[in-house]
This record gives structure tokens, sequence and C-alpha cells, in this order.
């Protein structure tokens, strides 16, 4: 399981307290990573509201102060947002949902890149969703806000490309986290029947691809987005 080597390796995940989240941080810390973990939850390293570009950059500047480095940085911040048609999605809705999957990505990315340039090394994983490729009906926030993480993704990846930091993304389908329950029934009997495995995937399955993606011997990948989705995945 610990093949992967991240000694001396300093690894921020955003959302760190959440399932996907508590799963990458003990598949990081068994591999040999120091891990700080950014939440709002009170377990939190840092309580950090990834939404706002004035509490990022003062994490980051904390970050920096008790390590010295950022070698790794993974986006896992996330929330489903109302699984409804599209008519009763609220505009406040809208936003919140893509403040928290999109706008704090774009901003702790932004925070990270100046640190990993200017040692020339560093991995960014970015936490998207096969809702970003194929859309989920009743998901509109959801899937725009994913889709678009995956395009940030790849553009951040050709512009890192003269370095040595490599920029990916995972789009996983259905896992079973407490984040789930953010969806109606309906829904995620509906997006788990479109899984061919016929089941939903689980945390620890996710952090053992995001672990790869976080290492040194992810060289040659980038601006990619890599599918975990038990099969759903058409493209």
């Amino acid at each position: 399981m610990n093949a992967i080597d991240l000694h001396g390796k300093v690894a921020l995940l955003t959302g760190g307290c959440g399932g996907i989240g508590r799963a990458v941080s003990q598949r990081f810390a068994a591999s040999g990573a120091t891990v700080a973990i950014w939440d709002l939850n009170e377990a939190a390293d840092d309580r950090i509201d990834v939404t706002d570009e004035a509490s990022v950059e003062a994490g980051m500047a904390r970050l920096l102060g008790r390590h010295g480095r950022l070698d790794i940085l993974v986006n896992c911040a996330g929330i489903t947002g109302p699984t409804v048609p599209i008519e009763r999605y609220s505009l406040a809705d809208w936003r919140r949902t893509l403040d928290i999957n999109l706008t704090s990505t774009f901003l702790c990315c932004r925070a990270a890149v100046p640190l990993m340039r200017q040692r020339n090394a560093g991995r960014i994983v970015n936490l998207a969703s096969i809702a970003g490729k194929e859309g989920n009906a009743t998901m509109t926030g959801y899937s725009a806000a994913k889709g678009a993480v995956i395009a940030l993704t790849k553009a951040l990846g050709k512009e890192l490309a003269d370095t040595e930091v490599r920029v990916n993304c995972l789009a996983p389908a259905v896992i079973a986290t407490e984040l789930v329950k953010q969806m109606s029934e309906e829904t995620y009997r509906a997006v788990t029947a479109k899984i061919p495995l016929g089941r939903p995937g689980r945390p620890e399955e996710v952090a053992a691809m995001i672990a790869w993606l976080a290492s040194d011997e992810c060289s040659f990948s980038t601006g990619a987005c890599f599918d975990l989705s038990g099969g759903r995945a058409t493209y």
C-alpha cells in the first residue's frame, strides 16, 4: 500500500476533514508526508475559508512560516449543492456551489504556484467529478463547477509546463462519503445506477490515485483529468 514515497514532502489538503480528505491525509501520512489540513471544521490544522482571498493568503503565509515549503496541494474542498431542477435553483445556491468547488481551487492554486515556481518543483491535484465531464441532471451548479475545475487544471498544467510542477485532476463517480448525503435519494440512485461496477467508490480508492498523482512518479502527466468512475466515464 505504501510503496509511494512522500517522505520529506509537505502536503496541503483543503477540505481535509471530509471523507475523501481524511482518506488522503491518512494515505499521505502513511507514505511519509507532513500533512496540513485546511477546513472550517474544528479538527483542521488551520481553519480557513477557502472561498475568501484574504483567508487563503494568510493561511499560506502561516503554512510557509511553519513548514518552510509546500510540495503538494490537493484541493478537496467541495459541496454537491442542491439537487433540484434548474428552475428551483436559486442564484445564492449557484454562487455558493461555484465558490466552494471552483473559486476555492483557483485561490489555493494561485497562492501555491509562486512557492512551487520558486523551487521548480511541486504537485497540484484538483478534485473534479464525473459530473464535470458528463453532467448530472438536477445538479447544474455542481456539474458546471466541476467542469470548470477540469478546464482550470488543463490551463494551469499548460501554464506550468516549462517547470517541474505538475497539475492534474481526478474525476470520481459517486464516492461513499458524507457528501453524498447532500443529494436527494432519487439523484443518488440515478447516479449510482450509471456505474457499471454497481457500487460507489471508496475514499481509500480515491486516496490511492491521488497519492500517485502527488508523487514524483507522476512526471509525464500534466493538465490531465483521470477517471475513477467504476466504468461510467465514456471519454
